[in-house]
């Protein structure tokens, strides 16, 4: 029998077929046996925006069909081991169309033939493809402050360059957020066969949406693939920075976890540690006041036993959406206090495991993973964009900016009655008065209405006054008592870079240029900072159309881009011109302002103190990945 064979039997595919997601059968059976046929109106999937079936409605003999024809195309290849067809660019087109449900615009092709990656997802590695002279790489060292999801990506694409770095990381391991964050229930909120590096995909993940333990095992395991363990300085906190005019370097400012403080050297700096990295207290009077624990979720106390306790939780983000359901069946009695709701993204599959015949389809039928994550992408992509869009003919844009978005809207407000049916109250809490993306959405399969509907379990939606050292003073009067506070108030979204000092040129200090107000070119560099990148910067975060781990892979290709301009330049240094970067942050301040996080009235994050909105990217995936495929030397100042 060929090598092909997987070890499996026939039995055991026909089982694994059972558990396949039909409409990429479609797509495998493509390579498998050359016939077109399966792309037809027959097999063509139709997705809803909200819930539906996963398999796009797909008629049960339609899913027979391809579930036989993919048996016997695979007894095939075991006994020959050779994939009988190799799509031309126009089939690929076809098959990129059927998994969009709709024809993708030409000027999506390139883009989406690198995301597709048929020839191998190693050509997707950041900085894979960018000719660097090696000689003069070796002399030019970068530093990268944070061992997380961004720093990695950006050791591992300098590495591919030939430049050498150093991660400066303040853990004592890998992981950034996914190391930070231990509160129960804590996972990822985008699909884990999308949320791993593009160059990384791991077939292997155990849930749809994976628990925090599991992304870590993942970033470790990345960062030992690449031999990046030995590029780390952990245990080291990075106080600040200085640029040297005179040398045209910066000097880091480090302290390692014992109190050894050390200055570092290197030609450029890359900070990425992230927008997400430090928890936010709430501004309530008399924090700090209360007799018990009292902890955020970012830094959860282990340590304190919530048996049978009574336990008031402020806030409920998607971090106290995912810990309270943990914690509420062992609590005396669970206290939720919410200033704002967020509107609910349903999604059946959050906590559900991925079969094992899921898991044999992923790992050994050809290309099925391949055209499963690209499905996903695909999906999650640039389409819901269209629900955030305004029609200025549409006449109820005080509900929503247009029709398919009212549609969508309405869908979710009734998903919220059957979930919260029999409790008006929680109906009413639960159902925001804003546009959808207003703030962040929160997955939810229906276990938070129904941990709120517990007996042990309390929703107040009151002003809270004040905390005290019983519990927490409301403003109608009432005096709550608790065993143990927890802040759910998410993170300092807007401080970026804080506590570190950052000075540039003339001494000049970023917090001051800021002033509260971050800005950056592309979200990565700004003038009067030379080479200084800025990952996960201001305007990078993503609503609703991808993961975040897209925008970390632009940018480190991007930051290798500009270390072989310097080259190109023959130049030590590049700044970006004030009138590129005045220009791209008033075309980024106008999108905003068109998008429903720009003017929906809720209580967000992605606004700083001055109301603008510092987060968000409000444009298309393909628009920042043609953006930052190669650095555009007109942009910058060289020296």
């Amino acid at each position: 029998m060929a090598d092909t064979h997987s070890g499996h039997d026939e039995a055991q595919l026909r089982a694994a077929l059972e558990h396949a997601h039909h409409p990429t059968l479609a797509l495998v059976l493509v390579h498998l046996t050359g016939d077109t046929s399966f792309l037809s109106a027959r097999y063509q999937p139709v997705y809803e925006a909200i819930g539906g079936d996963p398999n796009g409605g797909l008629s049960e003999e339609a899913k027979a069909e391809l579930r036989e024809a993919v048996f016997k195309a695979m007894l095939d290849y075991w006994k020959t081991g050779k994939i009988v067809a190799k799509p031309d660019r126009a089939t690929i087109k076809r098959m990129m169309d059927y998994c969009a449900t709709q024809p993708i615009p030409d000027e999506y092709a390139d883009f989406a033939m690198h995301e597709l990656a048929l020839d191998g997802r190693d050509k997707l590695r950041p900085g894979k493809g960018i000719e660097i002279d090696r000689k003069q790489a070796a002399a030019f060292k970068v530093l990268i402050i944070g061992a997380g999801m961004s720093g990695l990506c950006t050791g591992i694409a300098l590495k591919e360059a030939g430049v050498p770095f150093e991660i400066l990381e303040k853990n004592p391991e890998v992981g950034g957020t996914w190391y930070d964050n231990t509160y129960p229930g804590c996972r990822v909120d985008n699909p884990n066969h999308l949320y791993s590096y593009s160059f990384e995909a791991d077939h292997a993940w155990p849930q749809h949406f994976s628990t925090q333990d599991q992304l870590l095992a993942y970033f470790r395991g990345v960062a030992k693939k690449h031999d990046l363990y030995k590029h780390i300085r952990f245990n080291t906190e990075v106080l600040g920075m200085d640029w040297n005019e005179d040398t045209a370097t910066w000097t880091v400012r480090t302290r390692t976890k014992d109190g050894k403080e050390e200055r570092l050297t290197s030609n450029a700096v890359v900070s990425a540690v992230g927008q997400l990295n430090q928890p936010k207290l709430p501004d309530i009077p008399g924090l700090g006041s209360f007799k018990g624990p009292a902890f955020h979720s970012a830094r959860w106390d282990h340590s304190v036993d919530l048996n049978g306790k009574r336990v008031g939780v402020i806030g409920t983000g998607c971090s106290a959406i995912q810990f309270i359901p943990e914690i509420a069946p062992r609590t005396a009695h669970t206290s939720v206090f919410q200033r704002t709701a967020g509107w609910l993204a349903p999604t059946p599959d959050y906590h559900e495991r991925i079969s094992d015949g899921k898991h044999i389809l992923l790992a050994d039928v050809p290309f099925y993973q391949v055209w499963y994550r690209f499905f996903l992408f695909i999906a999650m992509a640039d389409g819901p964009l269209a629900y955030l869009v305004k029609d200025p003919s549409y006449n109820r844009l005080d509900y929503a900016p247009n029709a398919e978005a009212a549609k969508l809207r309405e869908g979710i407000e009734q998903y919220i009655r059957e979930q919260t049916e029999g409790r008006p109250d929680l109906t009413a809490a639960l159902t925001p008065n804003f546009h959808i993306s207003g703030k962040r959405s929160i997955r939810d399969n229906g276990i938070w209405a129904e941990t709120l509907k517990r007996d042990n379990v309390t929703m107040d939606t009151s002003p809270i006054e004040a905390i005290n050292a019983g519990g927490i003073r409301m403003k109608d009067g009432r005096q709550l008592d608790f065993d143990v506070l927890i802040y759910g108030t998410g993170f300092k979204a807007s401080d970026f870079l804080v506590p570190m000092e950052v000075r540039g040129i003339g001494g000049k200090s970023l917090h001051d240029t800021w002033g509260g107000d971050a800005r950056a070119y592309l979200g990565l560099t700004l003038p009067g900072f030379p080479n200084f990148f800025i990952m996960y910067g201001p305007n990078t975060n993503i609503v609703v159309n991808g993961s975040i781990i897209f925008f970390s892979e632009c940018e480190a290709h991007y930051i290798v881009g500009c270390v072989k301009m310097l080259q190109d330049q023959k130049a030590k240094t590049l700044e970006v011109k004030p009138d590129v970067f005045d220009a791209f942050n008033t075309a980024i301040d106008a999108a905003n302002a068109e998008m429903p996080w720009g003017y929906a009235t809720a209580n967000t994050w992605y606004r700083n103190k001055h109301g603008r909105v510092a987060q968000n990217w409000p444009y298309r995936l393909i628009d920042y990945w043609t953006m930052t495929r190669t650095p555009n030397p007109a942009d910058y100042g060289f020296r």
